[in-house]
């Protein structure tokens, strides 16, 4: 990804969840309005911060007004002088609002295990610094998913993206260590998000109820933890085997 200038992004995001027909038929369907961005299919890779004992990602889950996160991005397994986005993701009230701050991933790596600033300072980076400095995150979790983006044929304002094999890993946390990781669903799912800042087209809104596509809460960070939770826990109830007895009678 070629933004090398801080952003700022505001804006309403929802996410779906679709078979492989729902997606072909929506593709379908919905040709004449949107278009594919230049980068085309592409892997994102992500580092998943948080504190010690999981205090974002729990909160997170519990659904309240305003929640936030950390994590580094980047597009293609990078290299040392790469680009990489350290972002700051926060939502309030179902408004989601995102800063995100280039560097290179050497640089990120400096600035996550030593403090050192990139060379470029900024009221974003100082948001990133007072966020680091609160919570003491660490690396908990490595994500990927290979995703399609496109954008609203003559509309600067509509974004969609539809993600596919999502998955994760809680070691090798670094976005060089490949992108290879535990699928997070199961069977050919695709995970859509539409991304506004007002109201979805008319098209929009009356196809996805014709093809019975519905909204739904879906965190992938957050999902990855509960399924690590469960299998944590079912691992901890299993009995105890006994070994066999060979004794005489």
């Amino acid at each position: 990804m070629p933004l090398k200038a801080n952003q700022i992004f505001q804006r309403m995001e929802k996410k779906y969840l679709m078979s492989r027909e729902q997606r072909e038929l929506f593709m379908q369907y919905s040709s004449g309005y949107i278009e594919m961005d230049p980068y085309g299919l592409h892997t994102i890779c992500n580092i998943y911060f948080d504190t010690e004992d999981d205090t974002l990602i729990r909160t997170s889950l519990e659904k309240p007004p305003y929640k936030e996160k950390m994590r580094l991005r980047s597009y293609g397994i990078p290299r040392e002088e790469d680009l990489v986005f350290l972002e700051l993701k926060k939502k309030w009230d179902g408004i989601v609002y995102k800063r995100r701050v280039p560097m290179t991933l050497k640089e990120a790596r400096d600035y996550i295990e030593q403090g050192i600033w990139p060379d470029h300072d900024s009221q974003m980076m100082r948001e990133m610094d007072y966020f680091m400095k609160f919570y003491r995150p660490k690396p908990k979790v490595w994500l990927a998913y290979d995703r399609e983006a496109y954008f609203g044929k003559g509309d600067g304002v509509l974004r969609l993206t539809i993600d596919r094999d999502i998955r994760a890993r809680t070691k090798g946390l670094k976005l060089e260590l490949g992108d290879g990781g535990e699928r997070l669903m199961e069977g050919e799912m695709y995970l859509m998000e539409i991304k506004v800042v007002a109201a979805y087209p008319l098209w929009l809104a009356r196809l996805l109820g014709e093809l019975r596509i519905y909204p739904i809460s879906f965190s992938k960070y957050g999902n990855y933890y509960m399924a690590a939770q469960r299998a944590r826990l079912q691992k901890k109830n299993q009995p105890v085997s006994q070994p066999e007895c060979r004794c005489m009678p």
